[in-house]
This record gives C-alpha cells, sequence and structure tokens, in this order.
C-alpha cells in the first residue's frame, strides 16, 4: 500500500550508537525495537506493537550529523532528486536500493534535511494518527519560500490535488493538508548560521506521549537535555528534547 505521493510517509533517527539510542528512546517513549528488513544496521522501533520509526546506524563514512528525518513519499525518486538539484538544493545520499524500495536523503536550500520514499509504506502510519508523530514542524529562514520548494519537488497543489497548501501571513506559517486533515507546518525564523542547534533549519518530530513533562524528566534522566521546557501549544503540551548522541526532537501530550 502507499500513501499520497508527497506526503509524509516515515521517520528516522540516523544514530552513531544504536544500543544507546535503543535504551534511551525506550525509557523516554516507552519502545520496543525489532531488527528492520533492510540489513544489521536498521531497527525499528514499536509502539504497542505497531511500527512507529526507524533507526540507522551511521556509517563511519557518512559525513552527516545525529539527526531525525522525515520522510516522503515519491512516484520517482530519481525524478524528485533531480527537481532539488535543480532548485539549488543538495542530494546527500542516493537514491539507492533499500529492500523492495528506494530511498534518498537531502537537504532543502536552507539546510534542513529529509528524505524520500519510493515504494510501498505501511497502511497505519499516518501523520496525527495511529502511532505516527503527532506532528512534523519544518523550522526554517522562510516559510513560504520553503512551501514553493517544497510544493515544486512534491507537486503540492498540481491539478491532481494531492496536497492542498495553506498559508498563514500573519504568523509566517504555512500548513500542508492531505486526505482532509493536516500532515505538516513549516514555519519561518530558523537562523542557518545560529550556534544553537534548536533555532537552526530542521524537520521538527514530534512523537505523542502521555505527559510531557514525566518524559521530560526521563529524558534527563537517561542522558538526554531538555532545550525546551513543557509547555502549551496548539495541539497540546509539547517539550522539545535531545538525545545524548545530539539528535533533536519533541514529545506531545494531547
Amino acid at each position: 500500500m502507499a500513501t499520497a505521493c508527497g506526503t509524509p510517509c516515515w521517520v528516522s533517527l540516523m544514530t552513531r550508537d544504536m544500543e544507546a539510542a535503543e535504551r534511551f528512546y525506550g525509557s523516554v517513549l516507552d519502545w520496543d525495537f525489532r531488527p528492520g528488513s533492510f540489513g544489521p544496521g536498521f531497527r525499528v522501533a514499536l509502539d504497542d506493537g505497531l511500527a512507529v520509526a526507524g533507526l540507522s546506524e551511521l556509517a563511519t563514512s557518512w559525513q552527516m550529523p545525529v539527526s531525525w528525518s522525515a520522510y516522503f513519499r515519491v512516484d520517482d525518486a530519481d525524478l524528485a532528486a533531480s527537481r532539488i538539484r535543480e532548485r539549488g538544493a543538495t542530494m546527500g545520499v542516493g537514491p539507492l536500493r533499500l529492500g523492495e524500495g528506494r530511498a534518498a536523503l537531502a537537504a532543502d536550500p536552507s539546510g534542513a534535511a529529509f528524505g524520500l520514499w519510493e515504494g510501498d509504506t505501511l497502511p497505519h502510519w499516518e501523520v496525527g494518527s495511529g502511532r505516527a508523530p503527532a506532528w512534523l514542524e519544518l523550522r526554517t529562514r522562510d516559510a513560504f519560500a520553503a512551501a514553493v520548494f517544497y510544493g515544486e519537488v512534491f507537486e503540492w497543489a498540481d491539478a491532481t490535488g494531492r496536497c492542498e497548501v495553506a498559508y498563514q501571513y500573519e504568523s509566517n506559517e504555512v500548513f500542508v493538508r492531505a486526505g482532509g486533515h493536516t500532515v505538516a507546518g513549516l514555519r519561518g525564523g530558523g537562523v542557518e548560521a545560529a550556534p544553537d542547534p534548536g533555532v537552526r533549519p530542521r524537520w521538527q518530530v514530534y512523537f505523542r506521549v502521555p505527559d510531557a513533562e514525566r518524559a521530560a524528566k526521563a529524558a534527563l534522566a537517561a542522558g538526554g537535555t531538555v532545550l525546551a521546557e513543557p509547555a502549551p501549544m496548539s495541539l497540546g503540551v509539547a517539550a522539545t528534547l535531545r538525545d545524548p548522541d545530539g539528535a533533536l526532537f519533541s514529545v506531545l501530550a494531547a
């Protein structure tokens, strides 16, 4: 089964220490883990037995930061990669064959990393429902310029109506809707040269938790860092955390 082209279809952690990552996220998010289908360097995180995210061990030759990446489904990874290059962005890895599909990693013109996936997707995985993340948000320099870039790469708001793009000029935000609900937000204010990684352009993943304050305390106890204390937002109470390896993510209690 495949989700609509251009919509988020998976999130994955690129880490340098798989065992430490499993200990940390198992403690903070109560996940279990199983081997992935792509080889010994891949693991799948499970929430109540359902796949919620992937973990990939970075090869020593890959000069890439430890981070969470959002993947978007495409019909043709090569075509999407060419669109990315044509618009002044960077292809980092791939497209390359992974199991029955093809994957690639890229960085948009502001430097935010994201992934492409060509192939089948999990039927239960949909941002905002099931076991998928509760929310994906791009922190970027210019939300409207980012919307143009991603819209052209993924053909958002094209004649087939794959995704709707709603502009909120008052708040410098863009919301992407697919299948009748919002799947991602793009928010301005990211600073590429900022010394604080928390304000650099990036795709931020929000994972559901029963209690954001409890998750923040668990992260500290497991060797992580709380970058933003639990506070109300439009979707609930959220906190921004960093794992011991440096990857940023958020937790959200609705």
